[in-house]
């Protein structure tokens, strides 16, 4: 390939005569200057000859940043003869370090067993190590401090010629229990990956990141004292309904912690826990934001058949009331797949009635139809991706955060394009994974407000569905893979101003179903609440 070659009046960077197997060689300035900009503790120095060619030369400091901001008043020349300028900030964050295949990637410390001590994960540490070619490194800081953590426990191999069953062990949750620190306060970058146009909180990355804990919480509970894990697959099977006690700010430190608390034969449930202090918080005494119950499942790596798992062994008051609470849990997703499988074609006719009544004013007499209405699917969105390999999790697939993010953005803008103001988080309802999600996959977001609940008229509630589908073209086959149920409202204030939040009605049978199990469901959640 012939090498691109570029007049000296452009920008540049001179790398050092270093090994040429390390990308981390010094950058070494051999221009005059005129002028310089030097951030505190920088890793580069931008140095200016003249006004037209910035060398950016390297700084000893073994680990540190530099923001590089060109203001109005600074000019800089971008490929053409006519200077430019660039307002943004672009930020380089670089480790000197000597990796080997034998060391240890130093987050994977935070996540030993009790031995060691256990202290929680740095959301922001991984930000600033080397990339990584670990799959799902580039979702989020959090995420890659848990996918780095997580490969420690497939360093060492697992001896096969022992049966597994002899070889399981019960454990204490104490043993799982693996915490995440989100330092807002004081890490601007950390800040920055999480925050929202309204400067709140993404939910949708605290999706991803609770489930990429949940994973790794679960494979350190199936790893045995000398650190070895069994070939097995651990999956997301389902998430309990979530529902936000509080708002979550940006701007305050905030913390993830969670263990194992129910074992099964093959199936684990996790519990996880968001808390965050604020001088506003209606009850400082309870920080906690959000609390979220996932369900893993263990499969054969070889066979693919279930796999049996390490049993748990509460021994405070509290883990027990937990191993309780999730026995019940276990027992309700039981009896509702068992229900599922019966006839319930039998409906109630008086209420699908009723609730096509409007919507067929709308298809047969639109002149005469509500104004304050409007058809379900005159509110639908889509959205559709491939899925790149750099989506998947450490099995190949599709990492189960990374649809739980893309389905909660599009059910954010979904309740943004209906309301017509910004919409507030309140809870997403139970979410079960049907089908694996490959790599190659073309992947499908269907969304639409279901209904809206109009009762209180300072907090409307817009129940918004998204259906992912996993569509094979070369096969003529699409199949649903996930359905996720999100509940918006609408600020108090924007209420006030007169914004009215219209109602939502079906059109045709099939829709008109699909409402009435979602508030059954709903009024059932309520029951066992």
């Amino acid at each position: 390939m012939t090498p691109l070659k570029r007049p000296l009046s452009r920008p540049f960077f001179r790398f050092n005569n270093s090994k040429p197997t390390s990308l981390r060689s010094s950058i070494k300035n051999t221009c005059p200057t005129n002028e310089a900009s030097t951030s505190q503790n920088p890793i580069f120095n931008s140095k200016f000859s003249g006004s037209t060619m910035p060398v950016f030369s390297s700084d000893s400091s073994p680990l540190s940043r530099f923001n590089t901001h060109f203001s109005n008043s600074r000019k800089q020349p971008y490929l053409t003869s006519k200077p430019q300028t660039f307002p943004q900030i672009r930020t380089f964050c670089v480790k000197k370090t000597k990796l080997s295949a034998s060391d240890d990637i130093p987050v994977v410390s935070t996540v030993s067993g009790p031995i060691h001590g256990s202290q929680p994960i740095d959301a922001g540490s991984s930000m600033r190590k080397p990339i990584s070619l670990w799959p799902g490194m580039y979702h989020s800081p959090v995420t890659n401090a848990l996918w780095e953590a997580r490969s420690s426990m497939f360093e060492k191999s697992w001896d096969g010629t022992q049966d597994s069953q002899t070889e399981l062990v019960a454990k204490t949750p104490s043993k799982s229990r693996t915490s995440i620190a989100y330092k807002f306060s004081s890490d601007y970058i950390l800040r920055e990956q999480y925050r929202n146009p309204w400067d709140e909180m993404r939910m949708g990355k605290l999706l991803e990141d609770l489930d990429a804990l949940a994973g790794t919480i679960s494979y350190k509970h199936c790893r045995n004292d000398d650190g070895a894990t069994r070939p097995i697959l651990l999956v997301t099977a389902s998430v309990d309904r979530m529902v936000l006690k509080k708002p979550i700010r940006v701007d305050f430190d905030l913390k993830i912690s969670g263990a194992v608390t129910w074992v099964g034969r093959s199936s684990m449930e996790i519990q996880l826990e968001v808390t965050q202090s604020t001088p506003d918080s209606p009850d400082p005494s309870d920080p906690v934001a959000l609390v979220a119950n996932f369900t893993f499942v263990a499969r054969d790596s070889k066979t693919g058949k279930s796999a049996p798992l390490n049993q748990i062994l509460p021994e405070t008051e509290h883990e027990k009331l937990l191993w309780k609470e999730a026995e019940e849990r276990n027992k309700m997703r039981k009896q509702k797949r068992a229900a599922q499988k019966k006839d319930v074609d039998i409906r109630d006719e008086d209420r699908l009635n009723a609730l096509l009544a409007e919507g067929r004013v709308f298809c047969d007499m639109p002149a005469l139809a509500d104004r304050d209405s409007i058809l379900i699917r005159d509110t639908c969105h889509e959205n559709s991706l491939m899925c790149q390999p750099q989506q998947r999790n450490i099995h190949g697939r599709i990492f189960g955060g990374f649809l739980m993010r893309k389905a909660s953005e599009l059910a954010f803008s979904t309740a943004y394009a209906f309301a017509g103001a910004s919409p507030c988080f309140l809870e997403v309802d139970h979410v079960d994974f049907f089908k694996p999600v490959d790599v190659g996959n073309f992947l499908r977001f269907k969304s639409c407000v279901l209904y809206t609940e109009l009762e209180n008229p300072m907090k409307p509630l817009i129940n918004v569905e998204v259906v992912a589908h996993v569509t094979r073209p070369e096969l003529r086959c699409s199949k649903v893979s996930n359905k996720f149920y999100f509940t918006f409202s609408i600020r108090p204030e924007a209420m006030k101003e007169g914004l009215r939040i219209r109602n939502v009605v079906p059109a045709t049978e099939e829709e008109a179903r699909r409402v009435l199990e979602r508030i059954d469901a709903e009024r059932s959640q309520e029951a066992y609440l």
